[in-house]
């Protein structure tokens, strides 16, 4: 067995003694368990949330979204279309049209934004399990219809079931100068609402979704598009199609997988994680402070030992390891503890759900986790470093213990 490793495991584990070093040993081991458990809950937490963000995006975005490098639109031909759907793994081409408008119900009204979409947009199968109203209806004949977010329909007060009273959608015309009659400064349209959809507050308070050829007329779009939106065969990656649209379509388009469509968010997201990785690594770093100073009143308490080693041959080196294994031992007995806490906290959360958001919502109830073997191993990273640095000073000052004084 090492020998410096043997010396420092009797020095914690004696029973013979039960002092106020070995207490406050105790008690640091304790204080990295709480600070690593606490680490590896809340980068779980993290990491279900941006899983769950993900989820709620990806039933409303598509997989592969084509748009303008500049502008916000462009000219959709025949040969761009054909060059996207002949692409390999593409599934669908969806046509889109998004602008804002204005909205008006009855007495209510609301900045929007319209979403005109092409029919083979409900093949896509993105909405179908958001609809908490109504029906998924674009068009039915020559009848366009609109579908809208739960947030509109409370604000507004829409009534799907109420025939007597139509959407109201309204949009500037390129206005000339000398042009004074009001009702030709914007294009109106009437449309029914057919159904209602709730995923995420920023999409139920916003959007409206119409047909594309309703788009087209009421923002007197023409040929223009402001994106494609692709849906991709199965057996084909996102990547390997998202690489090909690229090349096929030049600079002149930028092809955006679903995280590319929210990146800004995901950053924020995975910068805040590290944010607080940062902070409870620093509070590790405090509850190391205890290893310190146990440490440190263990190397002076046992100088009549290390004398007697160093009589015995035993060289500065050895006497250094002695205590950085003691250090060891503290720090990582309370990170495994630690660990195998969180590990378990992580699955009876996961599993029961135990700690509830607080709010009433259709979407999650509870904290969403998801354990990442990479936030375990730079946790025990962090531990291992703080402890070496922690131990290092008292390791030192025991290595300088004088045979002569203490024999």
């Amino acid at each position: 067995m090492n020998l410096p490793f043997f010396i420092a495991r009797k020095y914690f584990f004696s029973t013979r003694k039960r002092n106020f070093i070995h207490i406050i040993s105790l008690v640091s081991m304790v204080g990295v368990a709480i600070g690593t458990m606490a680490l590896v809950v809340v980068l779980s937490v993290f990491n279900g949330l941006e899983d769950l963000i993900r989820s709620l995006y990806q039933s409303f975005d598509p997989e592969l979204q084509v748009q303008p490098y500049e502008g916000k639109s462009f000219v959709r031909t025949d040969s761009l279309y054909q060059v996207v759907l002949n692409t390999e793994g593409v599934a669908l081409v969806t046509e889109v049209i998004e602008d804002n408008a204005y909205l008006r119900y009855m007495e209510n009204e609301a900045v929007v934004k319209v979403k005109g979409v092409s029919d083979n947009f409900l093949d896509q199968n993105r909405l179908q399990n958001s609809i908490v109203a109504g029906r998924l209806l674009l068009q039915e004949g020559n009848i366009p219809y609109a579908v809208v977010g739960r947030g509109l329909q409370y604000r507004l007060g829409i009534s799907i079931s109420n025939d007597f009273y139509a959407l109201q959608l309204y949009y500037p015309k390129n206005i000339q100068a000398g042009l004074t009659d009001p009702s030709r400064l914007t294009n109106r349209k009437l449309v029914m609402p057919s159904g209602v959809f709730a995923l995420e507050r920023q999409y139920d308070e916003q959007y409206v979704f119409v047909p594309l050829s309703l788009a087209q007329e009421l923002m007197s779009y023409g040929d223009k598009r402001t994106s494609f939106e692709i849906k991709v065969a199965e057996g084909y990656s996102r990547s390997t199609v998202q690489k090909a649209l690229s090349e096929r379509l030049g600079t002149q388009f930028v092809v955006k997988n679903s995280d590319e469509q929210h990146a800004s968010l995901l950053k924020a997201i995975r910068i805040e994680k590290l944010f607080v990785y940062l902070t409870f690594s620093f509070i590790l770093a405090i509850a190391s402070f205890n290893i310190f100073f146990s440490l440190t009143m263990l190397a002076i308490d046992k100088k009549k030992d290390i004398a007697v080693l160093r009589s015995m041959g035993a060289t500065t080196s050895l006497v250094k390891k002695i205590f950085q294994f003691e250090g060891a031992i503290i720090s990582l007995g309370g990170a495994l503890i630690g660990l195998v806490a969180g590990l378990a906290v992580c699955f009876i959360q996961d599993r029961f759900g135990i700690i509830s958001m607080g709010m009433e919502s259709s979407i999650l109830d509870a904290y969403p986790v998801k354990m990442n073997p990479l936030d375990f191993v730079f946790t025990g990273l962090s531990v291992i470093i703080i402890t070496w640095l922690a131990s290092f000073n008292p390791a030192r000052l025991a290595s300088k213990t004088s045979m002569a004084e203490h024999l």
